[in-house]
């Protein structure tokens, strides 16, 4: 994500929709889209190190089981691919970056706007590399706080075509952050029940990775109450304080 600047092309509106939490705006800004939220800036095309750091970072991690920094393909002896949540599909940084990524088999992309996934067959296209077409994917339109609260019998196993052995990465960005959610029913992803129900769908060596437009201490604060192992990732943005990706595996009992 990124923050519209001086110096660049008046943006001009694409699309208007009437989305699941409101309007939803297409617009394109010289060659390069934006997608508005409520009136609300949400992302763009023009970067994308954060969001494709949130996906490789939480990727390696899993790899890395043992924190030893020499895991082999697949992390494990025989190599089984790993699976992927990746929560929002936004402007497709995430789900490209986990399809280029040698070690995933399989990634679930969890959306809940259909404008989005439209989106997807037109304009937005090149930068998700026509993922959504990928046979190792399953999209899944639906609110992520219903699937990742849905029973196991069916739910995420049952939606997502993959078994019961949890997401090997679960990776979040389908706001500007814990403390700047899109909508306030969001806001629940990022408390004690929430990470609860996400730290249910990961597998014995999954990592959870959240997306965030600024530090946030006291998120992190409840990562670590959680999880044993939690990092802190800072991306630099051109202005402003830099994004962040926080990291957190191992969850406590």
């Amino acid at each position: 994500m990124d923050v519209i600047g001086e110096g660049r092309a008046e943006p001009v509106v694409v699309e208007r929709a009437a989305g699941v939490g409101g309007e939803l705006v297409l617009r394109r800004a010289g060659t390069d889209y934006e997608i508005i939220s409520n009136g609300m800036f949400l992302m763009d095309t023009r970067n994308g190190e954060s969001e494709r750091l949130l996906v490789r970072a939480a990727v390696d991690a899993a790899l890395d089981r043992d924190g030893s920094g020499d895991a082999g393909p697949g992390g494990e002896p025989g190599g089984q691919p790993l699976r992927v949540l990746i929560g929002g599909l936004g402007v497709g940084f995430s789900l490209a970056e986990a399809l280029a990524h040698p070690a995933v088999g399989h990634v679930t992309v969890v959306e809940r706007e259909p404008a989005v996934v439209g989106w997807h067959a037109g304009p937005l296209r090149p930068w998700s590399r026509g993922g959504l077409d990928d046979p190792r994917v399953a999209l899944v339109r639906a609110d992520l706080l219903d699937v990742v609260a849905a029973h196991p019998a069916d739910g995420v196993a049952k939606i997502s075509g993959v078994d019961g052995a949890g997401f090997d990465a679960v990776c979040l960005d389908i706001d500007n952050g814990p403390d700047w959610t899109v909508t306030p029913g969001n806001a629940r992803l990022y408390g004690p029940d929430g990470l609860d129900l996400l730290a249910g769908r990961l597998s014995p060596r999954g990592v959870l990775a959240v997306w965030s437009a600024g530090a946030a201490p006291g998120f992190q604060d409840l990562l670590a109450a959680r999880f044993a192992r939690v990092e802190a990732l800072p991306v630099p943005v051109p202005r402003g304080e830099p994004d962040m990706v926080y990291l957190a595996r191992r969850p406590r009992p």
